[in-house]
């Protein structure tokens, strides 16, 4: 079962010309619209399914500075207070709450990992602070392990995915930018290395800016323009429960995580536990990936499933040029992983006790598009003018959304970004760079 969105209607007319289009209806593109529709620039945001059909609705919802990679963190300051930002300046409830969000842990190693962290946030004025034993227990039930301590950010929290891009985009509409659903943008229309236009299902769009913010579909998208943009999906399964007993806004845990939404259900999730696809886009991509998932491997499995044959990283996507696969593909909706579903019950029921009868109303999967150091690109691409990639966020977009958006934006309205890009560059993944693989 798909997760709740909020649905949004479409404009009726495709423009003819624009400054810029988007590719991709995410939280990501939403706010890149906003943004750059803020700046008096036309914007036709194009979206092949509905706004916010994918990974932007089927995520968590948190929004955080804590435990964040030093690379995220200037975005993720960014973004923290664009989400105050828009939701006064848009005028409609995102679902942003700023709950505060803990972290609970029975492993001494990592209590002093979020130590040294700490030394990280003091750099960028981030508030958090280490929770003793006695302080974590009077936040997060003791029942299964005994917590050896835990660590806590009051000013960080939480959005409604079901709400936030959907309502920016309506933003966004207001500031003059048109949204397009059920309207895949084909191909890019390129002239001497220069955008300029972009072929849709419905028509032809003049332009010389394109942001590509297409998530799991964006390596699909680039590839027929000889762009290499290594990027594997994780299949990951998330839980809503009924309406319940509130015992905390955010809480993550070795043995699941719990979200408190605006109606009082949770959505509930065990951190790092996902498929890993084998796909013919995953193999083509197998050299750069494989430090990150030896890493990682002891969380993830490996299996063959749908996606072999459909969807971004299937054989026909890799080999095939058909400009239609993206409406052939309205939305990526894997069902969830049945043995995760199992496993995510039984460790919220143990874990806290006050939740040992919560009953499951539905569960979902979804592709987390990845890069091979897990840091998102947002990136001009040097091959063709005109052209920002903004994608890979690598299972952090939700909650950096606003500051992903922001970045992009200034990059397609070659203004001074206001964090340092580098870290974010193409480039790294396709030039021999050593790559940092992020720890968080």
């Amino acid at each position: 079962m798909s997760p709740r969105v909020e649905r949004i209607h479409s404009d009726e007319h495709l423009p003819a010309e624009v400054d810029v289009v988007i590719v991709g209806g995410g939280i990501l593109g939403s706010t890149a619209a906003y943004f750059l529709a803020k700046r008096g620039l036309s914007v036709a945001l194009l979206e092949k399914g509905h706004v916010a059909c994918e990974q932007s609705s089927r995520n968590w919802g948190w929004c955080r500075q804590q435990n964040r990679d030093r690379r995220e963190l200037p975005l993720s300051v960014i973004s923290m207070r664009l989400w105050d930002e828009l939701t006064r300046d848009i005028g409609r409830d995102l679902g942003f709450r700023r709950c505060g969000l803990v972290y609970a842990t029975h492993d001494e190693a990592v209590l002093a990992g979020w130590e040294r962290w700490r030394e990280v946030a003091r750099e960028y004025d981030v508030d958090t602070r280490l929770l003793s034993r006695a302080e974590l227990a009077e936040r997060v039930p003791e029942a299964r392990d005994k917590w050896v301590g835990g660590t806590y950010s009051e000013r960080d929290g939480k959005a409604e995915p079901a709400l936030a891009a959907p309502a920016i985009a309506e933003g966004a509409r207001a500031l003059g930018a048109t949204i397009h659903q059920r309207c895949a943008a084909r191909a890019l229309d390129v002239a001497n290395g220069k955008i300029t236009g972009v072929y849709t299902e419905k028509g032809y769009i003049k332009t010389s800016a394109v942001l590509c913010a297409a998530g799991a579909w964006s390596s699909r998208f680039l590839g027929p323009l000889g762009i290499s943009f290594p990027q594997a999906s994780i299949r990951q399964t998330a839980l809503r429960s009924t309406p319940t007993i509130n015992i905390g806004e955010a809480i993550s845990t070795p043995f699941c995580t719990i979200t408190r939404r605006l109606d009082g259900s949770y959505t509930l999730a065990i951190s790092g536990k996902a498929n890993l696809e084998i796909t013919p886009r995953a193999i083509r991509y197998s050299r750069e990936f494989m430090p990150q998932f030896f890493r990682r491997l002891k969380n993830v499995r490996l299996g063959i499933g749908q996606s072999f044959l459909s969807g971004p990283d299937s054989l026909s996507a890799l080999m095939a040029s058909d400009d239609r696969i993206f409406e052939q593909n309205r939305v990526l909706d894997p069902p969830p992983l049945k043995w995760l579903i199992s496993q995510v019950v039984e460790s919220v029921r143990k874990t806290f006790p006050q939740l040992s009868d919560i009953q499951i109303e539905s569960a979902w999967g979804g592709y987390v598009d990845c890069t091979p150091d897990a840091v998102p690109v947002v990136s001009q691409v040097d091959a063709v003018e005109g052209l920002v990639l903004a994608a890979g966020c690598s299972g952090h977009g939700f909650g950096l959304g606003p500051g992903l958006g922001y970045l992009a934006a200034e990059l397609v309205a070659n203004d001074t970004p206001s964090v340092d890009p580098t870290p974010f560059r193409l480039s790294r993944l396709v030039d021999g760079s050593k790559l940092d693989i992020a720890a968080i």
